[in-house]
């Protein structure tokens, strides 16, 4: 039940953050998301982004949907989408960290993507755990 219990904290941290970011990429245009400090949107296709977008939401909404379902309708099953989802986010934020490496602008980001990088793959692990 500790398990059960931390993951859900770290899982509410990781889907505000990524249904925010998200949501943002999802609904705001290419020039809104450049003006917001998104520099690299101008060099990437619209429907890259897009599909980003959709990634993390469908990141956050796994990190919180899987453990509910296993510990709420006992559908163990669900387990290996929580896993993956929060998985899934490590692996953005690792993509996003080598793509700002390239850009040099991983000064300015490196410490919200090891954040989230840490808390994603502890929240993986987290998830795991829980029977």
């Amino acid at each position: 039940m500790l398990y059960y219990f931390l993951s859900l904290a770290l899982s509410a941290a990781l889907a505000f953050v990524f249904l925010t970011a998200g949501r943002t990429k999802l609904t705001k245009s290419m020039d809104d998301l450049a003006a917001a400090g998104l520099g690299w949107v101008k060099d990437t296709s619209p429907a890259i982004v897009r599909l980003i977008a959709v990634l993390e939401i469908l990141g956050a909404a796994g990190v919180l949907l899987a453990p509910a379902a296993v510990q709420f309708l006992n559908w163990d099953w669900a387990l290996g989408f929580g896993v993956a989802a929060a998985a899934g986010l490590a692996l953005t934020m690792v993509v996003g960290g080598i793509m700002h490496i390239v850009r040099k602008e991983l000064k300015h980001t490196w410490k919200i993507i090891l954040g989230l990088l840490v808390i994603s793959i502890v929240d993986a692990l987290l998830i795991a755990q829980i029977s």
